[in-house]
């Protein structure tokens, strides 16, 4: 299971970076709203899956309290996923 919560926090990363570096400044610079539109909506998933799993690793003990919380804060630091170790 952490292997999969590793493989979503990567993947839930880079659709972070992609929002702030790319579909951000294609809205509000080149007037397309659609890349913030779908890119944010599978951003969106992907963090509600990066939580649920992290919450499940939680429950079955795999890791303790503080690895929890540091992986949920990180889940809001562009490339924040690399910090994550467990």
């Amino acid at each position: 299971m952490k292997k999969l919560f590793h493989t979503v926090a990567f993947i839930e990363g880079l659709s972070y970076l992609f929002l702030l570096g790319i579909a951000m400044p294609l809205k509000y610079w080149a007037g397309l709203p659609l890349f913030v539109k779908y890119g944010g909506w599978a951003h969106g998933v992907l963090f509600i899956f990066y939580m649920l799993i992290l919450t499940i690793i939680f429950i079955k003990k795999e890791i303790d309290l503080e690895d929890t919380i540091r992986a949920g804060v990180l889940a809001f630091v562009p490339f924040g996923w690399r910090w994550v170790k467990f």
